[in-house]
C-alpha cells in the first residue's frame, strides 16, 4: 500500500510573488521555497508531493494548477476559504519585499488531513522557508517533523532566511537543525539568521547543534561544500551563462536529495557535484525553472571538485 504514496514530500508554504515591473505595473508568479523543492524533485523524476494549504481564490487556483502540472500528488494539497499568502516584491535589484497573509490559507494546514498511511511511503520530508516563521503553522510543522523523525523518516531542512526570522525564530532554527539529517544553508542565510557577520562562527554553532547531520553549505557563484563529520568536500560550479539565479538554492538541495536517494553507491563528492550542477541548471532559465536529470548530469560532468 505504501508504494502508492510519494517517496518525497515537501511541507510548508506555496505563495504568490507579486513583482513590481514598473512604476504602476505588477506581475504575479507562483512560488514558495518548500513548494519549489517539491517541483524540483518531481522534475528529477522522484514521486513527490507538496503538503500545504492554499486559498480557494484565483491565486490558489494558479498554485493548484501549477502543482498539478508539475506532477505532484494532489492529495497532499489542501484548499481553504482563506486569504492567499502574497510576497510583495517592490524592488527587484536587489529583491526587496514584504509578506501579506494574516490568517491566510497556509496557516490552516492540517497534517492530520493528509492521506492515511502516507508516512510509510515517505523516504524524505523537506521543511524550511517562511512557513517555519509563521505561527500557528510553524508549530504544526515542527511537531510533524518530530513525528516523522520518530517514525524513521529522513528530514531535510533549509531555513532560507527572510527578514521575519528574528530572535523569535532562534528556537525553531535550533530544533529543526537537531531533527534534520541534511541541512542546507547559504552564507547569506547564516549572516541573517545569526545577526552578525562572522559566518564561520555561525556555521560552527549550527553544526554544533547536530554534529551527525550532513550540511550543504552554498556560496552562490563561489560554489558549495558538503560537510559530514570531520570530512568536507568542495566544488566549483560549471561555467554557464546565468539567466537568473531564482530557485538555484531549491534546486541544489533537491539535487543532493535525489543523489542520496537514487545514487546510494556514490561518494559524498559525487553527491556534492550533483547538487552544485542542479543549482547551476536552475540558473539557465528564468523564474525558478527546475532542471531535468539529463541537464544536471551533463552539468555535473563539468563540475569540478576542489
Amino acid at each position: 500500500m505504501s508504494a502508492a504514496f510519494p517517496a518525497f514530500v515537501s511541507a510548508g508554504e506555496a505563495l504568490t510573488d507579486m513583482l513590481r515591473t514598473g512604476s504602476d505595473q505588477w506581475s504575479s508568479q507562483v512560488g514558495g521555497s518548500t513548494w519549489n523543492v517539491a517541483r524540483v524533485m518531481a522534475r528529477l523524476g522522484v514521486p513527490s508531493a507538496f503538503a500545504g494549504g492554499v486559498s480557494l481564490d484565483v491565486f490558489g487556483d494558479a498554485l493548484a494548477q501549477a502543482t498539478d502540472v508539475a506532477g505532484l500528488d494532489m492529495r497532499f494539497l489542501q484548499r481553504y476559504a482563506k486569504s492567499p499568502l502574497l510576497a510583495i516584491v517592490h524592488e527587484l535589484h536587489p529583491p526587496t519585499y514584504y509578506f501579506i497573509g494574516d490568517d491566510s490559507a497556509d496557516l490552516h494546514f492540517d497534517a492530520a488531513q493528509l492521506p492515511a498511511g502516507w508516512m510509510q511511503g515517505a523516504q524524505w520530508v523537506h521543511f524550511g522557508g517562511i512557513s517555519l516563521a509563521r505561527e500557528p503553522l510553524a508549530g504544526k510543522l515542527v511537531a510533524l517533523a518530530q513525528q516523522l523523525k520518530a517514525a524513521g523518516v529522513k528530514i531535510s531542512y533549509d531555513p532560507n532566511f527572510r527578514v521575519m526570522m528574528d530572535e523569535r525564530y532562534d528556537a525553531t532554527l535550533q530544533r529543526m537543525t537537531q531533527l534534520a539529517d541534511v541541512v542546507k544553508v547559504s552564507d547569506e542565510d547564516l549572516a541573517g539568521l545569526f545577526r552578525h557577520g562572522d559566518v564561520n562562527a555561525a556555521f560552527a554553532t549550527l553544526r554544533g547543534w547536530n554534529p551527525q547531520a550532513t550540511y550543504l553549505y552554498t556560496c552562490g557563484a563561489q560554489g558549495a561544500a558538503l560537510y559530514q563529520g570531520e570530512q568536507v568536500w568542495q566544488a566549483a560550479p560549471p561555467q554557464i551563462e546565468v539567466v537568473d539565479s531564482v530557485g538555484a538554492g531549491d534546486a541544489s538541495i533537491g539535487g543532493l536529495l535525489y543523489s542520496l536517494m537514487y545514487r546510494p553507491d556514490a561518494d559524498y563528492g559525487e553527491h556534492l557535484r550533483f547538487a552544485v550542477a542542479a543549482g547551476a541548471g536552475a540558473c539557465l532559465a528564468a523564474g525558478g525553472s527546475p532542471p531535468s536529470v539529463e541537464l544536471v548530469e551533463s552539468l555535473a560532468a563539468r563540475t569540478v571538485l576542489r
